[in-house]
C-alpha cells in the first residue's frame, strides 16, 4: 500500500497560503520555481514501491485514466491563482517533472495537452528541464517525437536492472531488450536520456549489479540514478521479508555496491552530485531535482503530491477519487500542510547540503536561525575521519567523500549534535 499522510495542520478550503509565507515570497523572485505532476497510474504495482500509485484504469469520477488530465489541469489552475494571490507572478516555471506511477501509460498528446495548460498559466523558461518518466515498455519513436515537440527535453527511463531474474524479484515486467529501444527513441527525437537503477534486490549478486552497471555503460545515457533499495513498510516485498520468503536487505552488501557504482561508473565519465545521482556534467545534472534540494520553490499537482512555496509544505489528499471530488467541488486537494520551525529548517539544510557534491556553505548555515555553530575543530576531524574533503572545507564547505557519502546519515547526525 502507499504510505500514510503526514499528520499537519488543515489547508484552507481554498488553498491559499499562509500570511508568513506570502510576505516571504518577494525575495524569492529570483529563485527558481519548478512544478512537479503526479500521475499515478502504474499497470503492474512493483511489490518494492510505496508510492501514491494505482493499478486500475478507472478509478472514479474524474479520475480515469481518460479524464485525469483535465482534472489535473483543474488544479493547475488553482495553483496560478494561489500564487498570484499571494503575490508570486512573472515567475516562470524552469524545471517541471511528470513522475508516479507510471506517466507514459497517458497518451503522449495527454502529457502534451497538459504541459501546455503549465505553458499558458505559468509560463516556461525558454531553457527549461522538462522531463517525464517512463517505463520501458511504454516508449516508442511515435510517442517520444510527440513529446518533444511538446516541449520536453528529458525522459527517465526506470530500468531498475539488467538482469531478468532481478526484474523478477522487484516484480517489475519489462523486458530489459526494451530499455535500448527506449533510449535510442528518446535520442532520436533529441531529448535527454537518464536511467534509473536499483542496487540491493534480495538476492542480487555483486556480479549481476555489475553487469547492470556495465549494461548502463553500454547505453551511454547523460544521467544515471542509482538507489540503494530500501524494504519499505506496507509493501508487498516487506511482507516476503518478514514472512521469511525474501532475505532483507544487507547493508555490507550495499556498501559494497556503491563502492562499485561510484567507480564503474567514474571511469565511465560520471561524476557524483547527489548521494544517489551521477551526470556527464553539470549541464546533464536534474535541475529539478535539485530543486528538492537547495530550498527553491515546486508545487506539486496530483493525489498525494507534495509542494514547497516560500517555507510552507502542503500535500494533497491521496487518493485519486477523493482528489477529484475536490477539484469538481471547486475545493483545495490540500490534505495538510505545515511550516518547519527554525531549528528543523536548519537540521534539513544540513542533511539536503551534505548530499550533495557542492557541499554545505559552513557560513551560509551558521547564519540560519536554529542552526549550530559546527565547531571548526568538528569540522576538521570530519576531514580527520575522511569523511569530508580537505581542499572544500578550506573554501568554507562540507563535501562528503566517497567514505562519507557511504555514512551520510551518521555524519548528518554528529554535527547536528544527535
Amino acid at each position: 500500500m502507499p504510505s500514510a499522510l503526514p499528520v499537519g495542520d488543515p489547508v484552507p478550503a481554498d488553498g491559499s497560503l499562509p500570511s508568513a509565507a506570502a510576505a516571504r515570497l518577494p525575495g524569492r523572485r529570483n529563485r527558481p520555481l519548478g512544478l512537479y505532476v503526479h500521475i499515478p497510474f502504474c499497470s503492474v504495482r512493483c511489490g518494492y514501491c510505496d508510492f501514491n500509485t494505482y493499478t486500475a484504469e478507472d478509478l472514479g469520477p474524474g479520475a480515469s485514466r481518460v479524464s485525469y488530465p483535465d482534472t489535473l489541469i483543474s488544479e493547475l489552475r488553482l495553483a496560478r491563482r494561489v500564487l498570484t494571490e499571494a503575490g508570486d507572478v512573472g515567475r516562470a516555471l524552469s524545471t517541471v517533472f511528470f513522475g508516479g506511477g507510471t506517466p507514459t501509460l497517458l497518451p503522449a498528446e495527454d502529457l502534451a495537452r497538459i504541459l501546455g495548460a503549465a505553458r499558458d498559466l505559468f509560463g516556461v523558461e525558454p531553457d527549461a528541464e522538462v522531463t517525464t518518466e517512463a517505463n520501458p515498455d511504454t516508449l516508442d519513436p511515435e510517442s517520444a517525437a510527440v513529446l518533444a515537440e511538446a516541449g520536453f527535453t528529458r525522459v527517465s527511463i526506470g530500468m531498475q536492472s539488467a538482469v531478468p531474474e532481478v526484474l523478477t524479484t522487484l516484480d517489475r515486467t519489462h523486458d530489459p531488450a526494451n530499455v535500448s529501444r527506449a533510449v535510442d527513441a528518446v535520442r532520436a527525437a533529441g531529448m535527454q536520456v537518464s536511467l534509473d537503477v536499483i542496487s540491493g534486490a534480495p538476492g542480487e549478486s555483486l556480479e549481476q549489479w555489475r553487469h547492470t552497471l556495465e549494461t548502463v555503460v553500454d547505453l551511454a545515457p547523460d544521467h544515471v540514478s542509482a538507489y540503494s533499495l530500501i524494504v519499505e513498510e506496507g509493501t508487498a516485498m516487506a511482507a516476503k521479508v518478514r514472512r521469511g520468503e525474501l532475505p532483507d536487505v544487507d547493508p555490507d552488501d550495499q556498501a559494497e555496491k556503491y563502492l562499485m557504482t561510484d567507480a564503474l561508473l567514474g571511469r565511465a565519465g560520471y561524476r557524483w552530485y547527489e548521494v544517489s545521482n551521477h551526470s556527464t556534467g553539470e549541464h546533464t545534472r536534474s535541475r529539478h531535482n535539485m530543486h528538492y534540494w537547495t530550498d527553491t520553490d515546486w508545487w506539486g499537482a496530483g493525489p498525494g503530491a507534495h509542494s514547497h512555496v516560500a517555507g510552507v509544505r502542503w500535500w494533497n489528499v491521496k487518493h485519486p477519487a477523493a482528489y477529484a471530488q475536490r477539484l469538481s467541488a471547486d475545493l483545495s486537494p490540500g490534505h495538510g500542510r505545515e511550516v518547519p520551525d527554525a531549528e528543523a529548517a536548519a537540521l534539513e539544510h544540513l542533511m539536503l547540503g551534505l548530499r550533495i557534491a557542492d557541499g554545505l556553505d559552513v557560513e551560509a548555515h551558521r547564519e540560519l536561525p536554529g542552526a549550530g555553530r559546527l565547531a571548526e575543530s568538528e569540522l576538521r576531524a570530519l576531514v580527520d575521519d575522511g569523511l569530508a574533503e580537505a581542499g572544500a572545507l578550506e573554501a568554507g564547505r562540507v563535501v562528503l567523500t566517497l567514505r562519507g557519502r557511504l555514512l551520510a546519515d551518521a555524519v548528518t547526525r554528529r554535527l547536528a549534535g544527535f
